[in-house]
């Protein structure tokens, strides 16, 4: 068994995210602040004093958790929205709303190093708050797809793990005072920060629950590392749940249960994230890529890369060029 493949790792690099935005909002009461929907991946870290966060269901996200909610916000807290949800950040949890601050930041967006001001006069709450995009083709990836439209961290979650106690101060720290090379080394604060929020998130995991939680799972989490760990392989259903030691009738129903999707057709996909990494590269032929993801028919893979992109490896390759 493959037991040494990240599979969340390798889910995450072939997303190349990258940290694009890192900027803090001071937020007087009252304030009322409506952020539209983003197509990346956003974090909040409350520095001061406390509020809500409302998110609204983002279209084509099938998380069972994606019912518009209010999260209460205090100083110490994480938030992350996987999804780049729409979302209200609001000092009461029946707020007034206020014409001057609605939906500031649609047309405006805070830079490194930048404080925003908006709200009344009233005692002041701190975000830090920054993004990361991607450039590649995991977001798609039904596990990440699963997530949660907000991934909160209380501050006493945050205290009593070794890795995000050390991360979210220093997050504060160096957004208030930053010094010569302060947005690389927020950027890679917020790499841990997300690494560590998904660890907290898969850690919380239901026996029954999806998406990444599959991770966590004794037999599909070993059924995902086999896949990751060996793409190329003629793996059929049953060869898969014989790995595993389970009846290919419960393997398949319990993997789409956890996964999203049939054990076939995540195969499928992450041979063509793969494929895509590997174009994006240049570093080898066509030809080799196919074999790279298990395709020896010089007509089967291409049919299958199209499918999944849109567009051709040879165009695809041109288009992705480092």
């Amino acid at each position: 068994m493959d037991e040494g493949v990240d599979v969340v790792g390798e889910i995450l690099d072939a997303a190349h995210l990258a940290t694009a935005v890192f900027g803090r909002l001071e937020l007087g009461a009252p304030y009322q602040l409506r952020i539209p929907a983003r197509a990346y991946l956003s974090f909040y870290v409350v520095a001061r004093g406390g509020g809500w966060i409302e998110t609204a269901r983002p279209a084509g996200v099938e998380s069972e958790h994606g019912e518009p909610r209010l999260h209460p916000l205090s100083a110490g807290d994480a938030i992350l929205l996987p999804h780049g949800t729409a979302h209200t950040l609001k000092d009461a949890e029946r707020a007034m709303a206020r014409g001057d601050d609605l939906d500031y930041l649609a047309c405006r967006r805070p830079w490194f190093g930048e404080s925003a001001r908006f709200g009344g006069d009233g005692p002041v709450t701190t975000l830090v708050t920054g993004h990361f995009t991607s450039s590649g083709s995991a977001s798609r990836n039904p596990l990440l797809g699963t997530l949660p439209l907000v991934i909160h961290l209380p501050a006493d979650a945050i205290a009593a793990s070794p890795q995000l106690s050390g991360v979210v101060p220093l997050i504060l720290s160096e957004s208030a005072r930053p010094g010569p090379g302060a947005n690389v080394v927020l950027a890679r604060l917020a790499d841990l920060l997300l690494i560590h929020a998904l660890r907290y998130w898969i850690a919380a995991a239901g026996t029954d629950d999806c998406g990444l939680h599959a991770v966590a799972d004794p037999t599909i989490g070993a059924a995902l590392r086999l896949i990751h760990a060996r793409a190329a392989e003629p793996w059929t259903v049953e060869s898969l749940a014989s790995a595993v030691a389970m009846s290919r009738s419960a393997f398949a129903a319990r993997f789409a249960k956890l996964v999203g999707e049939p054990p076939l057709q995540y195969l499928t996909r992450w041979r063509m994230t793969t494929a895509a990494r590997l174009l994006g590269s240049g570093a080898m032929s066509i030809p080799a890529v196919a074999e790279q993801v298990g395709y020896s028919s010089p007509i089967a893979f291409p049919k299958a890369f199209t499918r999944f992109t849109g567009v051709g490896p040879g165009a695809y390759r041109r288009a992705n060029r480092p």
